[in-house]
């Protein structure tokens, strides 16, 4: 006899330019779900379309549509009791809350997994209106969880030690690293710059916890040390005018590029000269994982969050302080210079291991 297939419903923000960390994580783990064993359903809270295509022919698409995830809560218990699934994964803090806060309206035995995106005492001090409200929401709200899967081994300390989540049930899944995946749509066209650079490239939500501010901020001090540097910012975000206002103001502009959304970012990553994270907080950086999984040389700041455990197993990461321009430009220069004499580094696949899809896939299995 055939074993039924359990019902999973993955919950996440949008499929939309300018957003793309969560998205990006649960298709390719979507990718690798042994689709035999599991039923999944996929539900879009907002409106959007990238890396749709990127979804299996398995995985059943809900498109809830609402204008702001904070309309979403009737759609998103309508749906659950439609699919009645056996096991609901939410990927996002507003997400996790408001499904924690919906569960007494919730099929009995439908369980949580609330997937923490970033570390959340740094959210908390750096990103919200709000503090003590969400201080609340972690402290009282996520015990609730079935499960509280963290990125990184720092965020799993942080919600037990400040938040006193209870030990069991919080995981650390590390974000799957899909190595051949990235290295053949890096190979899919040609080098994307068309200045001779060196090229610079930043990723990211353009928001104030990912720090392209700072980043704009040292490029000046760069042009006066290497002159033909030329820094390329990849994605969108509310921040967007203001930083664009920011290059303007501090007269490099020219030296600047502003991509927007690419849903192939890994061209810009495999021929950029250096990539850098000027984050003040994370929970596990993908953009970090995927250019060193290129040969690209990273520098990144030591910010809360995952990125000393990626620079355990790929020491060719340079970390400096966190909101330290001064800092940022040193490495990020030192780097051009050494490139200059010794080309760039190759490509690491060892530390890649700890990042396998596949094994991914079946630590979140284990938990369905």
């Amino acid at each position: 006899m055939i074993p039924k297939r359990k019902r999973i419903l993955f919950l996440v923000p949008a499929f939309a330019g300018g957003v793309g960390g969560a998205e990006r994580v649960i298709s390719t783990l979507l990718r690798y779900v042994d689709h035999s064993r599991f039923d999944c359903h996929f539900a879009m809270v907002l409106n959007g379309d990238a890396y749709i295509q990127d979804l299996p022919a398995e995985v059943t698409l809900h498109r809830l549509c609402v204008g702001r995830i904070r309309y979403a809560l009737p759609r998103i218990i309508q749906l659950i009791w439609k699919l009645r699934p056996q096991t609901v994964l939410s990927t996002v803090a507003y997400l996790n809350v408001m499904l924690l806060l919906a569960r007494p309206f919730l099929p009995r035995g439908v369980r949580l997994l609330l997937r923490e995106a970033t570390t959340p005492s740094a959210f908390i001090a750096g990103d919200t209106e709000h503090p003590r409200l969400w201080t609340w929401f972690y402290r009282r709200l996520y015990p609730h969880a079935d499960k509280i899967i963290c990125l990184s081994d720092s965020m799993q300390k942080d919600l037990v030690e400040h938040f006193f989540a209870p030990p069991a049930k919080v995981v650390r899944i590390y974000n799957p690293v899909d190595a051949e995946m990235i290295a053949y749509m890096a190979a899919a066209a040609a080098n994307p710059f068309t200045a001779p650079g060196p090229n610079l490239v930043a990723a990211g939500r353009l928001r104030k916890e990912k720090g392209m501010d700072l980043l704009l901020d040292a490029l000046p001090a760069i042009l006066q040390r290497v002159p033909g540097a030329h820094l390329t910012i990849l994605g969108e975000g509310p921040l967007e005018a203001r930083l664009k206002k920011q290059a303007v103001s501090l007269g490099i502009d020219s030296a600047v590029s502003f991509m927007g959304f690419q849903a192939n970012p890994w061209l810009y990553l495999k021929h950029a000269d250096v990539f850098v994270l000027p984050s003040r907080y994370e929970g596990l950086p993908n953009a970090v994982l995927e250019a060193l999984a290129l040969g690209t040389p990273v520098v990144a700041t030591d910010c809360p969050g995952g990125i000393r455990e990626i620079q355990r197993s790929a020491p060719q990461i340079v970390l400096v302080p966190p909101e330290n321009t001064g800092a940022l430009t040193d490495a990020i220069v030192s780097i051009l210079s050494q490139q200059k004499e010794n080309g760039k580094p190759s490509q690491a696949e060892e530390w890649l291991r700890r990042f396998n899809p596949k094994q991914i896939a079946d630590e979140y299995s284990r938990l369905f």
